[in-house]
């Protein structure tokens, strides 16, 4: 990293001195017009154009045509022409070309600097009942970590004892503090605002939720967009063009001051660095919403989604389902019922065992763990316990197991499911026992985010949920879901992205990235939502929102139709800044040093253009829900 920043500086230190020469030596010609300075311009003029034929070199041998090509061009025709000022000034503009450029990469460097600021070099690791700092390098997965108020957590863990609140901003981009207690996870790179806890290190490394941050800025910084492409491959064959047009003037002119100005006013390095310009200041200005986009080729395709297929737990809903009723036959007392429960749920990280968890312990109930575990995703969970086999999950589902089930039960459970709440059914030895109904409140600005996307073009949306219908219909109501396929399980899914697939759709997926990583894998573009600390998330979704909040969707939507609007618009300042300066060349009132001038002055246009993106206020109904404070 250090190498890299020393060789990017230097390169800034020296075109920056270039720049301050360059600019000394125009306004001394300018001033005395004495053979002193006219000297100086002249070495000047060999020594700035050494980088620009030494790159036009080097992307020749690549086979490839640069705007460097047209410049080194225009360069010799100047040396050729006795034109120092003009020479002088196309050094200037590519020098400042260069340092645009420099620039630009450096952003994306000090993105990356700046999150591994965020990490301290020691920490402070309890052993027994001792107390000792120890080099970050050397914490293990498993050791206790002490983090006082106004420290960073160093590494992702779980809170071992303590209480504190929390600043995420640095991974979410929330404003308010998070409140933390025993159990809860807390992620490397966020502050201590309050309180002292000791934290029980889970990750460390590459595997923290601060490196793999790190590690999707520089791939982002590395990938091209399809704009990018097909702007290198029109500056190839403009350039081309260009030349040929050069030589066609001459034939007929016999002009070589209007050759100079033509190749003079229409070099296009503005826009070489605009365009990537462009999709690094949206990605950035999305990071700091806790929006991380895998590369502008992703920033470009999100505008152009037509249907957003969506999970429903844990995505439109909390995931955090609140039990409702719980019923029993055959005898079995609610007690016995809870305790087999526990044996079902212990070991399964499905948020309806998590929400089912969370239901025991409230009761005082502890998780059992089984003797052996089969997980069936989509569906339920079969377990066995001293020789007794348990099942819960879906009545469809144990069912296929073979359970008996009396009319009479089977009405109480389809009553519950007409109800709009999703069941959960237990069997023991292939005989219903009981059943628990609950349901998922919906999250805040759900149906606000949809009609937001609809609005910026997405045609419809899609829920593909494991619910059953029921369930499926009520929150498709509440939130403005379009079209819903319930009972699904995660192949089911999968089948129906492919029909969309097949039909041509531009299709975007959002899920929680772990049970639906095949799918959020096929969509066109993919949304995974709430991943702060899961590895799963990160690396099955384009775009991963850190903070839990489905607003950040159209929020990625603006910045992406905003990027792509701001190219079109710098090819237009360059189309008609390129055809004013033709039309001055051509009608005779500028010449080589009037097109050099007139170039250096339209090139900054498209850049500073670029700029609008930091001022853009990216969401309408971004608003802090603890007291309405707009956080942008």
């Amino acid at each position: 990293m250090k190498k890299i920043l020393n060789s990017i500086n230097t390169k800034i230190l020296l075109n920056q001195i270039l720049i301050g020469v360059l600019a000394l030596a125009l306004v001394l010609n300018f001033a005395y017009k004495s053979f002193l300075e006219q000297s100086f311009l002249i070495v000047l003029s060999y020594i700035a154009v050494a980088p620009v034929i030494y790159s036009a070199f080097r992307a020749l041998i690549k086979k490839r045509v640069t705007i460097d090509l047209l410049a080194s061009i225009a360069l010799i025709f100047t040396f050729i022409q006795g034109e120092w000022v003009s020479a002088v000034f196309i050094n200037l503009m590519l020098a400042s070309a260069r340092l645009f450029s420099a620039y630009t990469e450096r952003r994306t460097e000090n993105i990356i600097s700046s999150l591994l600021k965020l990490r301290p070099s020691t920490v402070t690791m309890q052993v027994g009942e001792t107390v000792k700092d120890i080099p970050l390098e050397e914490v293990k997965v498993g050791d206790l970590i002490i983090v006082e108020s106004g420290n960073r957590i160093p590494i992702d863990g779980v809170v071992f004892r303590g209480e504190a609140s929390i600043d995420q901003s640095t991974l979410t981009g929330e404003s308010q503090p998070v409140p933390k207690k025993v159990g809860d996870k807390v992620f490397s790179s966020t502050l201590n605002t309050y309180g002292s806890i000791i934290v029980k290190v889970e990750k460390v490394g590459p595997d923290t939720t601060l490196e793999k941050m790190i590690a999707l800025v520089d791939e982002a910084s590395r990938a091209k967009t399809k704009t990018e492409t097909i702007a290198d491959k029109f500056s190839a064959y403009y350039i081309i063009i260009m030349l040929v047009s050069a030589v066609v003037i001459y034939l007929f002119t016999k002009n070589l001051n209007m050759v100079l100005g033509v190749l003079l006013v229409t070099c296009a390095d503005d826009i070489a660095v605009a365009v990537p310009l462009g999709f690094t200041v949206a990605i950035a200005k999305a990071a700091k919403h806790g929006i991380i986009v895998k590369g502008s080729a992703v920033m470009e395709k999100v505008r152009n989604i037509d249907i957003f297929v969506t999970d429903k737990t844990g995505t439109l809903t909390k995931g955090a389902s609140k039990i409702v009723e719980l019923k029993t036959y055959d005898e079995i007392t609610n007690e016995e019922f809870n305790k087999i429960l526990s044996i079902c749920v212990a070991d399964s990280k499905h948020p309806t065992s998590l929400a089912i968890a969370k239901y025991l312990e409230e009761k005082g109930v502890e998780l059992t763990a089984p003797d052996e575990v089969e997980e069936h995703p989509g569906d339920g969970i079969l377990v066995k316990e001293n020789g007794v086999t348990y099942a819960e999950g879906k009545l469809e589902f144990i069912k296929r197991l073979g359970a008996d089930i009396s009319a009479e039960t089977e009405l109480d459970i389809r009553n519950a499911e007409k109800a709009g709440l999703s069941v959960s059914v237990v069997s023991k030895e292939n005989k219903i026992i009981g059943y628990l109904s609950y349901e998922d409140d919906i999250k805040k600005y759900v149906k606000e985010s949809i009609l937001e996307t609809k609005e910026m073009g997405v045609k419809s949306w899609l829920m593909l949920t494991g619910d059953n219908e029921y369930v499926a219909h009520r929150v498709a109501e509440k939130v403005g879901i379009d079209e819903f396929k319930a009972n699904l399980t995660p192949a089911g899914k999968l089948e129906e992205l492919k029909k969309l697939k097949a039909e041509g759709y531009k299709i975007a997926m959002m899920g929680d990235g772990v049970n639906d990583a095949a799918s959020l894998a096929l969509a066109d573009v993919s949304f995974a939502m709430g991943a702060i600390g899961s590895d799963a998330s990160i690396e099955a979704a384009d775009i991963t929102l850190m903070h839990d909040d489905v607003r950040r969707v159209p929020e990625a939507m603006l910045l992406s139709k905003e990027s792509i609007r701001i190219v079109k618009q710098n090819f237009g300042i360059w189309m008609a800044s390129n055809i004013i300066g033709l039309f001055l060349v051509f009608s005779g009132r500028i010449g080589p040093m009037g097109a050099s001038l007139f170039n250096f002055i339209t090139d900054f246009l498209p850049i500073l253009n670029v700029f609008q993106i930091y001022y853009l206020k990216i969401n309408k109904h971004t608003y802090d829900e603890f007291g309405g404070v707009d956080l942008h």
